[in-house]
């Protein structure tokens, strides 16, 4: 810690805050990277040096890190009404707004479309409340034992308990008594890793798909009450579902009367391609957990689309009970809602989903030049989204002993070169702001090889 500077923002930071998802040990000796400016898909950190982050801040910031137009929609509706709440039959036209406007652009859901809308502050929350419907729901229908809740190994849903115990992610489970008890997690689909010699990706999908089913069973169908996945598993870093997979994997949530959340916290909004992950790969869910793009990341909001029978069972408990109680102190906060609204007017506005479709295919084929490199062995991607598997070893597929750090080293050389991604053990995903253009991505490219190349020659040396 000798280099930071007493008093400065750093050493306050370091004797004031505990950070999210950091090596709070290490913290202490390194301190922070403080930004202090951003605009469109760049950020400034206090030493002046500008980066293009490839990654959205995580996931979020879809059009960039400045909105004079945003600020202006949330500055007067501070001044016209500050906040209040939803509870006890009270409400705010911008909520209703939101609201119409989501189930206006819903996918497709299981029996019909999507019903209502709750909202909340984040996608952790999001997913909290879909999990407890699901308790509800089949608590209100008479089936009050089929609570266990699928998740995926390597899977990610937020950080708040129920959201963290339904992600299979064993890092963040350590140490805190998790996952708890009724939450299980089917294999992880990675093709590219685990697939069989010969297996093609649709027999591969079939195995996963069998996989669930044997976990029901082998649990009782009859105690199992949801299955929650994304579309693409961000944290799962950034990996694609293979060909056939959710079309097998439906079919076993329909068979076991399973009910399917789809958080779509980072495929919502246009990442993949679509309005919807769930359109892009043809996905009918109960419930949707959306976050994130929902307010270009500036504002925290997120909300649970449910489908009609999801809510009639809802209403019928509600009546049985005289309420319905869960929510939130800020959900359908006037302000946050009144940022996500004007967010889903510039979208349109831009037509973002065409911008996504005309510049995706370009930055697929940009990126998809670095499976040549010698430390990727995969990359796949769909939309605005990519992932890169590192490999120590590409013909056979065998990967860097994780003790070594290899993805953390890239992250190292990539904002040495003004580039900043994120980085998953050894996978890196890119989710740049929505707003990237071809030119961008030809700097993004031009920055990653630098990067690569210098980490390369870092782990040869090793």
């Amino acid at each position: 810690m000798n280099h930071v500077i007493p008093n400065s923002v750093q050493a306050r930071d370091i004797a004031s805050l505990v950070h999210p998802q950091t090596n709070l040990a290490a913290h202490l000796d390194i301190g922070p990277q403080v930004f202090t400016d951003g605009s469109g898909i760049t950020i400034t950190d206090d030493s002046g040096e500008t980066f293009i982050d490839a990654a959205a801040g995580l996931w979020c910031a879809s059009l960039g890190y400045a909105s004079e137009r945003l600020a202006r929609v949330a500055y007067e509706q501070m001044r016209k009404m500050g906040y209040y709440h939803l509870y006890r039959h009270t409400s705010n036209e911008n909520s209703v707004d939101l609201a119409e406007k989501l189930l206006q652009i819903a996918p497709p859901a299981f029996g019909g479309q999507m019903s209502k809308v709750f909202f909340q502050c984040s996608g952790s929350e999001a997913n909290d409340t879909a999990i407890k419907l699901v308790w509800y729901y089949h608590n209100a229908i008479g089936r009050p034992n089929k609570r266990k809740i699928i998740g995926r190994k390597m899977g990610y849903h937020g950080s708040t308990t129920a959201a963290i115990s339904a992600s299979g992610k064993a890092d963040m489970h350590a140490d805190f008594g998790l996952p708890l008890a009724g939450f299980l997690h089917t294999e992880f689909p990675h093709y590219y890793r685990d697939h069989h010699d010969g297996e093609t990706e649709e027999q591969f999908s079939q195995r996963m798909a069998d996989a669930l089913e044997a976990l029901i069973l082998d649990e009782g169908p009859d105690t199992v009450g949801a299955f929650i996945a994304e579309p693409v598993m961000g944290a799962g870093g950034g990996l694609i579902p293979p060909r056939g997979y959710w079309d097998a994997m439906q079919k076993i949530i329909r068979k076991y009367d399973l009910v399917f959340i789809a958080d779509e916290v980072i495929c919502g909004f246009g990442r993949t391609g679509s309005m919807w992950g769930s359109q892009t790969y043809d996905l009918c869910p109960d419930m949707i957990s959306c976050a994130k793009a929902l307010s270009a990341g500036m504002q925290p909001i997120s909300a649970t689309l449910l489908n009609e029978r999801i809510f009639q069972a809802m209403l019928d408990e509600s009546r049985k009970l005289g309420n319905f109680a869960h929510g939130f102190t800020y959900a359908g906060h006037p302000v946050t809602t009144a940022v996500a609204m004007e967010t889903l007017r510039i979208y349109d506005e831009m037509d973002m989903i065409g911008h996504v479709q005309k510049v995706g295919p370009y930055m697929q084929s940009v990126l998809a030049k670095f499976a040549a490199h010698p430390l990727i062995g995969d990359v796949r991607g769909v939309g605005m989204l990519v992932g890169m598997e590192m490999m120590a070893e590409k013909t056979n597929r065998i990967p860097f002993d994780p003790a070594r750090g290899v993805g953390r080293i890239v992250d190292r050389y990539a904002r040495k070169h003004g580039l900043i991604t994120r980085f998953i053990g050894d996978r890196i995903a890119f989710s740049p702001p929505l707003i990237v253009t071809e030119e961008n991505l030809d700097e993004i490219a031009k920055r990653l090889q630098a990067a690569l190349d210098d980490a390369h020659a870092d782990i040869r040396a090793q």
